[in-house]
């Protein structure tokens, strides 16, 4: 389960209109399932239907999350034009068991949380959304 405010969702979806009509990613921050932030991340592949992360970045996230005394708990994408669901692209990059994998989608207005097992297998996680600030 991941928890997030409605300013994070907010932040999300504003991202995934500002980068559209390529798909935006990031990392979301925070722990114990409960997301305090995000950082943007460059789509370094500018595609409307995948992303991937630049080395550097990837690395620069995890050494904020790390001084804030916070993890990586979540990668998030949007879908500039499909439903909030993981493709097969989504599957077969995600490589990290132990990592949320958050899906916006521009034409649902709606955000889903999913895991994917180390054979693939897509579950589909609870998300709780606040109202407000602090959760």
């Amino acid at each position: 389960m991941i928890s997030l405010s409605n300013k994070i969702l907010e932040e999300i979806a504003g991202h995934g209109r500002q980068d559209a009509p390529n798909e935006a990613c990031g990392y979301i921050l925070g722990k114990e399932g409960r997301a305090y932030e995000i950082i943007r991340m460059e789509n370094a592949d500018k595609s409307p239907e995948h992303f991937s992360f630049r080395p550097q970045e990837q690395f620069a996230a995890l050494k904020t999350a790390r001084s804030k005394g916070l993890g990586l708990i979540a990668v998030y994408h949007t879908h500039p034009s499909s439903p909030a669901r993981m493709s097969r692209e989504d599957i077969r990059l995600a490589n990290d068991p132990q990592i949320i994998y958050v899906i916006y989608s521009l034409i649902e207005n709606r955000l889903k949380c999913f895991r994917v097992s180390p054979g693939k297998t897509v579950t589909e996680e609870k998300l709780e959304v606040c109202t407000n600030e602090r959760i």
